[in-house]
C-alpha cells in the first residue's frame, strides 16, 4: 500500500508529459501554415526582368542573411536561397521593389529543443499545482470514489493496552479479537466464527478511539481509520463507492482492522430522511451493510466502530453477522480514574504531596479525556509559576479551572452584592450539612467564576450508580437553600437562584415522570412517544398522557419543590446563628475548605494556613455549588 502511494506522483508526472506532448503535437498539426512556395534563384532574376504590367511582378523582398523572402503583386509568397549578390539588390530597387533587410534567425536545434522542453516542464508544474489545490480542499476532485481511510501498516502503531486504563472489562472483551488475529486456526478448528464487527459504545472522551488503536497495536496488523462523515459528499454515489474501495483495500491487507469513528454519521435509521430511499447517506449505509455481511466473504477483516448515539443506529447494522458484539466503554469509577491519572502523569514530575487516589476521589463523573485535560492544566499552571514539580495545589486549581473556568479577578462586586452572595452560598452549605442523604461539603467560595458569582462544592464519598428518593429530595432541598437564605435574611429574591430553581425543577420532573417516585401519581412513566423528532419520524408534539394527567404532574412537581423549599427554610431558621457566622467568614476569607467550614460550624476561629501563593490562592480548590447540582442531576443518566 505504501509503495502504491509513493508511485502516485511518478505516474502523474508521466501522464502529464504524455498529455502535454500530445497537445503540442495536435496544435502544430492543426495550426494552419502560411503557404510559401520555394523557387530557384534564377527564377528570381528572371522575374525581376518582367515588364511592369505582369501579375507576377514582385512587390516586396526581404533579405535574411542568404535567405530571400518575397511577396508578388497578387500577394503570393515565395522564398529562395542565394549568395550575397549586390547586383540583384540594385536591380530590384531599380524595378521599384521594396527591399527590406532583417537579421538572420538563430536556428540552433539544441537551443530550440531546450526552450520547448522548459515550456513543457512549466506546464506540468502548473497542472500539478492546480491538481494539489483541488485535492487540498478535501473534495478529491479527481478521486471522488476513493476511500479517505488513513492506512497504518503493521508495526507503525505504538499504542498498547498498557496505554489504556480504566476500561478493564472492555479490554478483556476485546482480547479475544486480538487472539483471533494472532491465531485464527485456534478458533476456527471447532467450527467457531470470530465476530465480524465490534461496536464500542460510551460517552464522549471515555477512550473508544484509543482502545481501537490499542487493539491494532497489540495484534500487530494493518489498521485503517476513517470517520463516518468522510464517506458522504454532495455527489450521489460517492459514499457507496468509498465504502467499496475501503473494503477492497482492507481485503488486500487482510488480516487487518477497519475502524470507523462516529459511525452514527452514516448508520442512522433508514427511511427517516427527507430524501427517502434515494438519500445519499442511506445508499452509503446500504453498501456498508452489504460489505459487512453480503454474498462476498471478508475473511480476516474486522470492523470496529465507535459511537455515543447507539440509539439512533439502524437495526440492520446491529444484528449478529455485522456488529456481533457491543462493548460498553463507561465513565471510569474511582479505581479507573486513578489508573488513568497514573497513565497521563507518567511524563509529569509530581510533588510528594500529590496523591492520585485523592484526586480520583475528588473527580466523580470525569471521563478519560477530562482527566487528561486535568493533568495537562495542572502542569501548565505549575510551569507558569516556574515550579519544577506539579503539586496538589496545582491539581486543585486545575480542577477548578476545568469545572468552572478561570477566576474573574477583574470583576468589581459591591459590598451589598457580595453580602447577598455570601448568604446565598452559606444557605447551600448549611442545608447540605444538616439534611440527611446529602453529600459532604468540600468547599464554599464567593469568588466569581464563569457565570456564577459564588460556588459550593459537594463531593460524594463514593461513586453513585443510582439515586434514591431520599437523595433526590436532598438534592432539591440543597438547591433551594440559597433562595431560602435570601428570603430569611433579606426578605427578597434575586436572579442568583435561577440555575438552582432550574435544576430543582428538572430533578422533581424526573422523580414524577421517569423514576416513579411520586406517591400521588404512582410508578408510571410519562413522556414523549418513541418517535424522536431528530430522526424525522414525527415533528409534532405527541404526549402519551391526557390533559388531566398533565395538570396532576405539574401540581406534583410544584408540591415536591415547595415541600423541600420549606424544609430548607426550616433548617436555616433553626441555624440562623451559624448562617450569619458562615456568611461573615465568607466575606472575610472568600473561600473556605472543608476543615475551615467545620471550624465555622463548631463556632471555632478559622484556622487557616499561610499559602505561598497570592490572596487569590485562597480559592485553592473552589469548584462550584451548582456543579454538585449538575452532577446530582446526572443521576438519571446512570439509571439502572
Amino acid at each position: 500500500m505504501a509503495k502504491k502511494q509513493q508511485t502516485q506522483p511518478v505516474r502523474f508526472a508521466v501522464i502529464s508529459i504524455i498529455v502535454v506532448t500530445a497537445f503540442l503535437l495536435m496544435h502544430s498539426l492543426y495550426t494552419p501554415m502560411e503557404e510559401v512556395s520555394e523557387i530557384q534563384y534564377s527564377d528570381l532574376v528572371d522575374t525581376v526582368a518582367l515588364d511592369k504590367n505582369s501579375p507576377r511582378k514582385i512587390k516586396e523582398v526581404t533579405f535574411k542573411g542568404e535567405q530571400i523572402f518575397g511577396v508578388r503583386e497578387d500577394n503570393t509568397k515565395f522564398k529562395t536561397y542565394g549568395p550575397s549578390d549586390p547586383d540583384i539588390r540594385q536591380k530590384l530597387m531599380d524595378a521599384g521593389v521594396v527591399v527590406k533587410y532583417e537579421p538572420q534567425e538563430d536556428t540552433n536545434f539544441w537551443r530550440s529543443l531546450i526552450a520547448n522542453f522548459l515550456f513543457v516542464i512549466v506546464l506540468i508544474f502548473i497542472f500539478m499545482f492546480l491538481f494539489r489545490q483541488i485535492q487540498g480542499g478535501g473534495s478529491k476532485a479527481f478521486s471522488f470514489g476513493k476511500s479517505k481511510a488513513r492506512f497504518h501498516s503493521e508495526g507503525n502503531i505504538k499504542t498498547r493496552f498498557k496505554d489504556v486504563a480504566g476500561v478493564d472489562e472492555a479490554k478483556e472483551e476485546l482480547q479475544e479479537i486480538i487472539d483471533f488475529l494472532k491465531e485464527p486456526k485456534k478458533f476456527t478448528r471447532l467450527g467457531g466464527r470470530i465476530p465480524k464487527g465490534v461496536l464500542l459504545v460510551g460517552p464522549p472522551g471515555t477512550g473508544k478511539t484509543i482502545l481501537a488503536k490499542a487493539i491494532a497495536g497489540e495484534a500487530n496488523v494493518p489498521f485503517f481509520s476513517i470517520s463516518g462523515s468522510d464517506f458522504v459528499e454532495m455527489f450521489v454515489g460517492v459514499g457507496a463507492s468509498r465504502v467499496r474501495d475501503m473494503f477492497d483495500q482492507a481485503k488486500k491487507n487482510a488480516p487487518c482492522i477497519v475502524f470507523i469513528d462516529e459511525i452514527d454519521a452514516v448508520g442512522r435509521h433508514r427511511g427517516t430522511g427527507l430524501g427517502g430511499g434515494h438519500d445519499e447517506r442511506e445508499q452509503t449505509l446500504n453498501q456498508l451493510l452489504v460489505e459487512m455481511d453480503g454474498f462476498e466473504v471478508n475473511e480476516g477483516v474486522i470492523l470496529i466502530a465507535a459511537t455515543n448515539r447507539v440509539d439512533v443506529l439502524d437495526p440492520a447494522l446491529l444484528r449478529p453477522g455485522r456488529f456481533d458484539r457491543r462493548v460498553t466503554v463507561p465513565v471510569p469509577d474511582i479505581l479507573g480514574r486513578e489508573a488513568i491519572l497514573k497513565v497521563h502523569s507518567k511524563k509529569t514530575p509530581l510533588a510528594s504531596d500529590v496523591n492520585l487516589k485523592t484526586i480520583a476521589q475528588g473527580t466523580p463523573g470525569f471521563s478519560g479525556a477530562d482527566l487528561e485535560n486535568l493533568v495537562n492544566e495542572a502542569a501548565l499552571i505549575a510551569a507558569k509559576e516556574n515550579q519544577k514539580e506539579v503539586s496538589a495545589r496545582h491539581f486543585e486549581k486545575a480542577k477548578d479551572k476545568v469545572l468552572m473556568g478561570p477566576e474573574r479577578k477583574s470583576m468589581m462586586i459591591g459590598e451589598k452584592e457580595k453580602k447577598t452572595t455570601a448568604y446565598h452560598e452559606a444557605g447551600h452549605a448549611i442545608v447540605a450539612k444538616n439534611i440527611q442523604y446529602a453529600d459532604p461539603i468540600h468547599k464554599v467560595s464567593i469568588i466569581p467564576r464563569g457565570q456564577a458569582l459564588g460556588v459550593t462544592i459537594l463531593l460524594p464519598a463514593e461513586d453513585r450508580l443510582s439515586t434514591s428518593k431520599e437523595q433526590a429530595e436532598a438534592m432539591i432541598a440543597y438547591a433551594m437553600g440559597g433562595r431560602a437564605a435570601e428570603e430569611l435574611v433579606f426578605n427578597h429574591y434575586t436572579t442568583g437562584a435561577s440555575n438552582d430553581i432550574k435544576k430543582a425543577t428538572e430533578i422533581a420532573r424526573s422523580m414524577v415522570c421517569k423514576w416513579g417516585m411520586s406517591e400521588k401519581i404512582g410508578p408510571v412513566s410519562f413522556g414523549k412517544t418513541d418517535h424522536d423528532p431528530f430522526l424525522g419520524r414525527d415533528f409534532s408534539r405527541n404526549e402519551s398522557y391526557s390533559e388531566k394527567i398533565a395538570q396532576e404532574i405539574d401540581q406534583e412537581i410544584s408540591s415536591i419543590i415547595l415541600s423541600n423549599y420549606t424544609k430548607a427554610l426550616d433548617i436555616l431558621t433553626k441555624n440562623r446563628d451559624v448562617l450569619d457566622r458562615l456568611a461573615t467568614a465568607l466575606i472575610e476569607y472568600e473561600t473556605l475548605s472543608s476543615s475551615e467550614l467545620e471550624d465555622v460550624f463548631e463556632g471555632r476561629p478559622v484556622q487557616r494556613q499561610k499559602d505561598p501563593e497570592p490572596t487569590t490562592d485562597s480559592s485553592v480548590s473552589d469548584s462550584e455549588s451548582e456543579t454538585r447540582v449538575d452532577s446530582l442531576d446526572d443521576g438519571p443518566k446512570d439509571e439502572k
